[in-house]
């Protein structure tokens, strides 16, 4: 299946060290013919952090996408009612993004963007990258690995030796979950082993 003219929601949420190596990848679906449309939670779009600033990741999306990034929930909240994506992407997506989501709370752009999203009976697909995937969040991932029209980008313990508890999606994979969500299939394996990070890499 080609992505040329999928109509893409890319919602980045605030695993501010991750955010980096998605750019190459959503630069792949812009080259594909992808029509994307970047979404943020207040963290990207408000916080300062040692691996860049808001003025700087909005810039990348801007670029790469050729739209504005949507930062507010008022602007994100048509894309159900008018039925604006194909598909709606959170990458990364931070186990806080995760809890809400699987919890159905509405207070961010980019879970605003997935609500309003799901209603359509649309595909939902999330790159997870959290610090407390098989700790805390654990029952949220396994409510939502269950949960109709969410897909899952593979994923796996990035550091199990520092981080036992840690996930992080395999973002290779990230056009080939897509693609499989949109014919209603989840990529399999959803299980991937992943290369082990620097002790000092953390994520929220």
């Amino acid at each position: 299946m080609s992505l040329q003219g999928r109509r893409i929601g890319i919602g980045v949420t605030g695993s501010h060290c991750t955010i980096e190596r998605v750019l190459p990848h959503l630069e792949r679906l812009a080259a594909e013919g992808a029509d994307l449309l970047p979404i943020v939670s207040e963290s990207v779009a408000t916080t300062t952090t040692r691996f860049g600033t808001p003025e700087h990741w909005l810039g990348r999306l801007q670029e790469i996408t050729g739209k504005r990034p949507l930062c507010r929930i008022a602007e994100v909240e048509p894309i159900g009612p008018q039925v604006l994506l194909d598909v709606m992407v959170v990458v990364p997506c931070t186990g806080n993004t995760l809890a809400k989501i699987a919890n159905g709370i509405t207070d961010t752009p980019v879970v605003m963007a997935c609500k309003a999203h799901l209603r359509n009976l649309r595909p939902v697909v999330l790159a997870i990258s959290t610090n407390d995937g098989l700790s805390m969040n654990a029952k949220n991932l396994g409510l939502l690995l269950n949960t109709r029209n969410i897909y899952f980008v593979p994923f796996g313990q990035d550091n199990p030796v520092v981080k036992p508890n840690s996930l992080d999606s395999d973002l290779s994979l990230l056009a080939p979950t897509i693609e499989a969500a949109l014919s209603g299939r989840q990529l399999q394996p959803i299980l991937v082993q992943r290369v082990c990070r620097r002790p000092d890499a953390g994520r929220p």
